[in-house]
C-alpha cells in the first residue's frame, strides 16, 4: 500500500512556479527546489518525476492561474473592446509593480521561457505555442468587439493588431525586468492604445 503524502502537492507547486519565475530554468538547482518547496529529494522526485516534469507543470500552472485573469477582462462584453484591451495593460503593470524584488520586476515566466527554452525544447515550445495561440485568439475577439463598439478604429487586420498588442504586452515585461519604472511603461501602453484608434 502506498504511503499517503504528507505534503501539500498544490503548495509545493506554487512554490516551485516562483523559483523558475526569479531564476529561470537552468539556473533552477534541484536544492533551490527543495529549499522553495521544504520538500527533499526523492519526495520532489518521487512526486514530480523530474526537474524538467516540474517545470512543465509550474509552466502549466503559472499559464492557468496568470491567464485566467487576464482572459476573464478581456473577454468581459460590459466592456468596449478599447477599454479591455487597457484593463489588459492596467494588469500587467500592476502585476510587475507587485513582483519586484530589488527593483527589477520577475517579469513573465511566458516570456522568460520563451526566451530561455522555446528554440530548443519542443515540449516548452508547443505548450507555448498554445498559450500564445489562445491568447491571440481573445486579444483578437476583443479589437474586432471595439471595432464594432466604435472604441477601435484602426483599419489595420484584427490579427495583427492581436499581434502587436501581445508584443507589446511581452516588452513591458522585459523592459521591466530591466528596472524600467512605471512612468516609462505607462508612456508605452499610451502609444499602443494610440495605435488602436490611428
Amino acid at each position: 500500500m502506498a504511503r499517503p503524502r504528507t505534503f501539500d502537492e498544490e503548495r509545493a507547486l506554487d512554490a516551485a512556479m516562483r523559483t523558475f519565475w526569479e531564476k529561470g530554468y537552468e539556473a533552477t538547482s534541484t536544492q533551490d527546489l527543495c529549499d522553495a518547496t521544504g520538500l527533499g529529494r526523492s519526495s520532489i522526485y518521487n512526486t514530480f518525476k523530474s526537474k524538467h516534469d516540474l517545470f512543465q507543470r509550474a509552466l502549466h500552472r503559472y499559464m492557468t492561474t496568470m491567464n485566467a485573469v487576464q482572459l476573464a477582462v478581456l473577454e468581459d462584453i460590459g466592456r468596449s473592446g478599447a477599454d479591455r484591451i487597457r484593463a489588459l495593460f492596467a494588469l500587467v503593470l500592476d502585476g510587475d509593480a507587485e513582483n519586484r524584488p530589488q527593483g527589477h520586476s520577475l517579469g513573465c515566466l511566458s516570456v522568460n521561457t520563451t526566451v530561455e527554452l522555446a528554440a530548443r525544447d519542443a515540449v516548452a515550445a508547443r505548450i507555448l505555442e498554445s498559450d500564445t495561440a489562445r491568447r491571440l485568439d481573445v486579444l483578437r475577439a476583443a479589437v474586432e468587439a471595439g471595432r464594432r463598439d466604435g472604441s477601435i478604429t484602426s483599419a489595420r487586420d484584427a490579427g495583427d493588431l492581436a499581434r502587436f498588442i501581445n508584443a507589446t504586452v511581452a516588452g513591458l515585461r522585459v523592459s521591466a525586468q530591466g528596472g524600467a519604472d512605471r512612468a516609462a511603461l505607462e508612456s508605452v501602453v499610451a502609444i499602443a492604445l494610440d495605435a488602436l484608434t490611428a
